[in-house]
């Protein structure tokens, strides 16, 4: 059955009198008109996403840090901190799917978890993507780092591949199907995953090199196959390199860029450079972080030579909560990094894959010189999933009512614009194991009991217990008084308006584009 996403595509396609042999070849890309306002300039895009970094990892936003984050808190002076901002997921994929669509990922196949080893593309081929959308208005895109949305690989005996597999049956010689570049992006490089296999880089659809050897056991990773030589300590390293050169390169050219910087860290293997051992008081978690915060700063600063941060919009932020880990072997237990003092989430609870503030309420800083204002914070109500309709307003073009049916334009809250009202009518929040929650207003109400994640699973009432969660944030925002049956008409409402969002397909109103 064809979509209507699919359908209205195709009509957009029609009505602009485009064939499948012009430059829009692909039926998911639909027209995109410019309204009569459109800036004369358009504005470079560099969207930054940290790995697992949590809230309280941002000096600037947590006193009693033990890791310093002089670029971040460069960039927040600069521009604009969020104090209100959250991951569409707890979780990586499903907030990746969400940046790129605008759409929240519960509704696609992943209902919950996230893509494992080897899993096929999640991206659907007729979704509008950011990436598609830029492609449209002449902008040049770029995804470096982490994708870790699927793939398509090719196997030597056509056999499908599952998460055990170790990949000795990939066809390496042959290009992998359906990945950064056939959502969006014109050019990709990075390590997918980096606690998956393969153990190598991609550049576009070929991986660079042959990786033909298995991976040691003792090294850190699910068990597959392998460069010769692979380092996890030169991931890190490696794509900031690429990704500042890519900002150097195409500054000198005359379209504009989209750069999707993915970061792979602080998520384990927790592996930083030697340059970086010891730069923080939290172990080996907090250099890693220490690290982030320089690969942020080669961006910054290649931005800076060449003359073009002035017209470039800086995105800071983070896929989900982190788990707290203190690095040791490159990992180590959850919530283990807070014997160092230092608290990842501070001040929320819980960590990465809950539903606790913990899990999702994540840094995001955003500059645009001359039109965010410098130095303020904001505690407006925004997700990552409102990333695609905000471009869409700063280039004044018309969203197909189709596309990113859960993201709302949060540019007056970037311009530091009073709201008399909020801009998002509520917010969606969901956990690793798939448990819902629900925010408007001052209210946070969760459909069902426990952590949904790391902190612990969701579990069943006991005897005389409420089936749900009501949180007042404004009174409570460390989420320890349950007010579900004092304020059952809150609930109420709140449970209907979650069970709407999830029939409608859509939580933002009917766009008349």
């Amino acid at each position: 059955m064809i979509g209507t996403a699919s359908m209205d595509r195709r009509r957009f396609i029609k009505t602009a009198g485009l064939t499948l042999t012009s430059a829009l070849v692909s039926t998911k890309i639909a027209p995109l008109h410019a309204k009569e306002t459109a800036p004369a300039s358009k504005p470079n895009i560099v969207f930054i996403l940290a790995d697992d970094m949590g809230y309280g990892d941002l000096a600037c936003q947590n006193p009693k840090s033990k890791i310093p984050t002089p670029n971040l808190d460069r960039l927040a002076a600069q521009g604009i901190r969020f104090t209100n901002s959250h991951s569409p997921s707890a979780v990586c994929t499903p907030t990746r799917y969400s940046i790129l669509t605008g759409r929240y990922c519960w509704r696609s196949r992943l209902k919950k978890s996230v893509l494992w080893q080897w899993d096929k593309p999640l991206i659907e081929p007729d979704r509008l993507t950011v990436g598609d959308m830029l492609k449209q208005k002449g902008y040049h895109t770029a995804c470096i780092g982490k994708w870790h949305l699927g793939w398509d690989w090719p196997t030597k005996d056509n056999k499908p591949l599952n998460n055990r597999d170790t990949g000795e049956t990939v066809d390496f010689t042959k290009p992998v199907a359906n990945g950064p570049t056939t959502r969006g992006f014109d050019y990709y490089f990075g390590d997918d995953v980096p606690n998956f296999a393969p153990y190598c880089f991609i550049e576009n659809d070929r991986t660079v090199g042959i990786p033909d050897k298995l991976k040691p056991r003792k090294m850190f990773g699910a068990h597959g196959v392998m460069l010769e030589g692979w380092k996890l300590e030169n991931v890190m390293p490696t794509i900031t390199d690429r990704a500042a050169e890519y900002v150097t390169d195409r500054a000198k050219q005359s379209d504009p860029f989209f750069l999707y910087f993915s970061l792979t860290a602080p998520h384990t293997p927790i592996a930083p450079a030697e340059e970086f051992i010891g730069k923080s008081d939290a172990h080996r978690y907090g250099d890693y972080v220490y690290q982030v915060d320089h690969s942020v700063g080669q961006v910054l600063d290649a931005l800076d030579k060449a003359g073009i941060a002035d017209n470039t919009i800086v995105i800071f932020t983070s896929d989900n909560g982190s788990p707290a880990r203190d690095g040791r072997n490159y990992s180590g237990p959850t919530r283990s990094v807070l014997k160092y003092g230092h608290d990842p989430s501070r001040p929320w609870r819980g960590i990465k894959a809950d539903i606790w503030e913990g899990g999702h309420r994540v840094p995001f800083v955003a500059r645009w010189p001359k039109h965010f204002p410098a130095g303020k914070t904001s505690d407006e109500l925004i997700s990552h999933v409102d990333f695609m309709a905000t471009m869409t307003a700063v280039l004044n073009i018309d969203l197909p009512n189709s596309a990113a049916p859960d993201s709302y334009n949060i540019l007056p809250a970037l311009q530091g614009k009073a709201q008399a009202k909020p801009i998002r009518e509520a917010l969606v929040h969901h956990s690793i194991q798939g448990l819902f929650a629900i925010r408007q207003g001052k209210w946070k109400f969760v459909d069902g009991l426990g952590a949904g994640g790391f902190s612990g699973p969701i579990r069943k009432p006991k005897p005389g217990e409420s089936p749900g969660r009501l949180y007042d944030m404004h009174a409570d925002p460390q989420e320890k008084n349950n007010l579900y049956d004092q304020h059952p008409e809150v609930v109420k409402q709140l449970k209907a308006l979650l069970e709407k969002y999830k029939k409608d397909d859509r939580s933002v109103p009917h766009r008349t584009a």
